[in-house]
Protein backbone atom coordinates (compact mmCIF):
# COMPACT_ATOMS: atom_id res chain seq x y z
CA UNK A 1 0.00 0.00 0.00
CA UNK A 2 1.44 3.42 -0.90
CA UNK A 3 2.21 5.80 1.95
CA UNK A 4 2.52 9.56 2.23
CA UNK A 5 5.09 11.08 4.58
CA UNK A 6 4.92 14.70 5.69
CA UNK A 7 7.64 16.53 7.57
CA UNK A 8 6.58 19.37 9.84
CA UNK A 9 8.50 21.85 11.93
CA UNK A 10 8.16 21.79 15.71
CA UNK A 11 6.02 24.92 15.45
CA UNK A 12 3.70 23.28 12.92
CA UNK A 13 3.33 20.20 15.13
CA UNK A 14 2.53 22.43 18.11
CA UNK A 15 -0.15 24.13 16.04
CA UNK A 16 -1.70 20.80 15.12
CA UNK A 17 -1.50 19.61 18.73
CA UNK A 18 -3.44 22.74 19.66
CA UNK A 19 -6.09 22.03 16.99
CA UNK A 20 -6.42 18.25 17.31
CA UNK A 21 -6.08 15.61 20.02
CA UNK A 22 -3.90 13.56 17.66
CA UNK A 23 -2.17 15.27 14.72
CA UNK A 24 -1.55 11.85 13.13
CA UNK A 25 -5.21 10.84 13.38
CA UNK A 26 -6.24 14.24 12.02
CA UNK A 27 -3.88 13.89 9.04
CA UNK A 28 -4.97 10.30 8.38
CA UNK A 29 -8.63 11.34 8.49
CA UNK A 30 -8.09 14.37 6.22
CA UNK A 31 -6.26 12.33 3.57
CA UNK A 32 -8.65 9.38 3.75
CA UNK A 33 -11.70 11.62 3.49
CA UNK A 34 -10.29 13.59 0.53
CA UNK A 35 -9.46 10.35 -1.27
CA UNK A 36 -13.02 9.11 -0.61
CA UNK A 37 -14.50 12.29 -2.07
CA UNK A 38 -12.28 12.03 -5.16
CA UNK A 39 -13.17 8.37 -5.64
CA UNK A 40 -16.88 9.22 -5.36
CA UNK A 41 -16.40 11.82 -8.12
CA UNK A 42 -14.50 9.31 -10.28
CA UNK A 43 -17.18 6.64 -9.82
CA UNK A 44 -19.94 9.11 -10.75
CA UNK A 45 -18.07 10.30 -13.85
CA UNK A 46 -17.31 6.74 -14.90
CA UNK A 47 -20.89 5.56 -14.31
CA UNK A 48 -22.20 8.32 -16.56
CA UNK A 49 -19.65 7.34 -19.23
CA UNK A 50 -20.55 3.62 -18.96
CA UNK A 51 -24.27 4.35 -19.29
CA UNK A 52 -23.80 6.80 -22.17
CA UNK A 53 -21.59 4.33 -24.04
CA UNK A 54 -23.40 1.08 -23.25
CA UNK A 55 -20.37 -0.35 -21.46
CA UNK A 56 -20.71 -2.96 -18.73
CA UNK A 57 -19.94 -1.51 -15.31
CA UNK A 58 -17.11 -3.15 -13.34
CA UNK A 59 -18.24 -5.03 -10.24
CA UNK A 60 -16.61 -2.95 -7.48
CA UNK A 61 -15.84 0.69 -6.74
CA UNK A 62 -12.13 -0.14 -6.79
CA UNK A 63 -12.49 -1.73 -10.23
CA UNK A 64 -14.48 1.27 -11.48
CA UNK A 65 -11.77 3.70 -10.34
CA UNK A 66 -9.01 1.60 -11.93
CA UNK A 67 -10.99 1.19 -15.17
CA UNK A 68 -11.76 4.91 -15.33
CA UNK A 69 -8.04 5.67 -15.41
CA UNK A 70 -7.28 2.82 -17.85
CA UNK A 71 -9.93 4.07 -20.30
CA UNK A 72 -8.85 7.68 -19.68
CA UNK A 73 -12.37 8.60 -18.58
CA UNK A 74 -10.54 10.51 -15.86
CA UNK A 75 -6.97 11.75 -15.59
CA UNK A 76 -4.72 12.64 -12.70
CA UNK A 77 -4.57 16.27 -11.60
CA UNK A 78 -0.95 16.40 -12.80
CA UNK A 79 -1.95 15.27 -16.31
CA UNK A 80 -4.88 17.71 -16.42
CA UNK A 81 -2.60 20.56 -15.34
CA UNK A 82 0.05 19.68 -17.94
CA UNK A 83 -2.62 19.57 -20.65
CA UNK A 84 -4.05 22.92 -19.56
CA UNK A 85 -0.60 24.51 -19.52
CA UNK A 86 0.18 23.15 -23.00
CA UNK A 87 -3.17 24.45 -24.28
CA UNK A 88 -2.52 27.86 -22.75
CA UNK A 89 0.99 27.99 -24.25
CA UNK A 90 -0.42 27.10 -27.67
CA UNK A 91 -3.04 29.84 -27.37
CA UNK A 92 -0.42 32.40 -26.41
CA UNK A 93 1.77 31.31 -29.30
CA UNK A 94 -1.17 31.60 -31.71
CA UNK A 95 -1.96 35.07 -30.39
CA UNK A 96 1.67 36.09 -30.88
CA UNK A 97 1.62 34.87 -34.48
CA UNK A 98 -1.56 36.78 -35.28
CA UNK A 99 -0.32 40.05 -33.77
Amino acid sequence: MPSITVELTETQIKGLEYAAVSPQDWADNALTNRARIANDEIVQTAMNWYLDNGVQVPATREAIVADAFTREIVKTAAVRQAEAEAEQAAMLEAQGESA
